[in-house]
């Protein structure tokens, strides 16, 4: 079954177009980097090299990712300290900024100037717009699910799981809208997101309980309380790259996971993150037999590995404990 679990094993990819120019507004880039020099190399050649960039990186100079970032009149290397997660990092350059607005980018993202200027105009234009993000698009050119999404609840996790999400594409927890589509979302993900400087910190930036995943769902929860909203972009379709981060995938789909159930619990009642986990793992049981009963074992192994992180709360990175349990948000 083809979901959100598939996106992030498979990765995407794509190639940058458009033609390098700097953008209108008083903008830096921030990049989260693990081991990613050569994304961060590609990304960045799409851009006028005068565009200021912060890259935070959490590898500790390991790929030489901060020779990349200096070779450039406006970059910035910040060395977190080594496995701080994406959110604690990219909150770090958030606050070593003294730009109006940012742009969050995954270094597999493929965005040019052409595409962020619709972003910045937005968050520039509206101050209850809280971020305004892309649309990002994989290999073979379709969106890729969990684009954004809405607040979980146990219908939309039932339907998630089931599988119903292809047939009712509004009514599951991720959104994968067509192109140009018109469509209202609770969050959006922060793989190409621009954000006013000043409203981000206000917000709290991303939510550093969560090392990876769900920062972005928290994001757009802190600023639905504050009476913002979030812009999800489907006119702007940016590629994604295959392979940019160093991390195993059976990790990062425990700490998917994990993640998971950890927002569920901060912001669920107790009862409600029992029924959402039990529906969540019970959807991607069904997803492993499937796959082991055609011979799909790594994608089984994915499978499980989600289940596992999503009933225990609990998920690891190269042998370090960074989500231990639900409750310790």
């Amino acid at each position: 079954m083809d979901d959100v679990v598939d996106d992030v094993a498979r990765g995407a990819a794509g190639g940058a177009g458009g033609a390098p120019r700097s953008t209108a507004h008083d903008v830096e880039l921030v990049l989260v980097s693990y081991r990613s020099a050569h994304q961060v190399r590609e990304l960045l050649a799409g851009f006028d090299e005068d565009l200021p960039v912060v890259v935070v990186d959490n590898a500790q100079g390991s790929d030489g990712v901060r020779e990349v970032v200096e070779s450039r009149p406006n970059g910035r290397y910040v060395d977190s300290g080594g496995g701080k997660g994406f959110a604690r990092a990219a909150n770090m350059g958030a606050r070593s900024s003294t730009h109006e607005f940012l742009v969050f980018g995954n270094p597999d993202s493929r965005p040019t100037a052409e595409h962020l200027a619709p972003l910045l105009d937005d968050v520039a234009g509206d101050p209850l717009c809280a971020a305004s993000a892309a649309t990002m698009v994989g290999t073979d050119g379709r969106v890729e699910l969990g684009v954004g999404g809405w607040e979980p609840s146990v219908r939309r996790a039932l339907v998630h799981s089931a599988g119903l999400h292809k047939v009712l594409p509004r009514a599951g927890l991720y959104a994968r809208p067509r192109p140009g589509e018109r469509i209202s979302v609770d969050w959006t993900t922060g793989a190409c997101m621009a954000v006013r400087r000043s409203t981000f910190l206000e917000l709290g930036g991303f939510d550093e309980a969560f090392y990876v995943y769900n920062e972005d769902m928290a994001y757009g929860r802190a600023a639905r309380a504050a009476g913002m909203h979030e812009k999800l972009r489907t006119d702007v379709l940016v590629p994604h790259a295959a392979g940019g981060s160093g991390a195993p995938s059976l990790e990062m789909l425990r700490l998917r996971g994990a993640a998971m159930s950890r927002y569920l619990a901060r912001d669920h009642g107790r009862v409600e993150h029992r029924l959402l986990t039990t529906a969540l793992a019970a959807g991607y049981a069904v997803r492993a037999a499937q796959r082991t009963a055609t011979r799909q074992r790594d994608l089984a192994s994915q499978h499980w590995a989600y289940v596992k992180g999503v009933t225990t709360g609990r998920a690891s990175v190269a042998g370090r404990v960074v989500i231990d349990g639900p409750e310790q948000g």
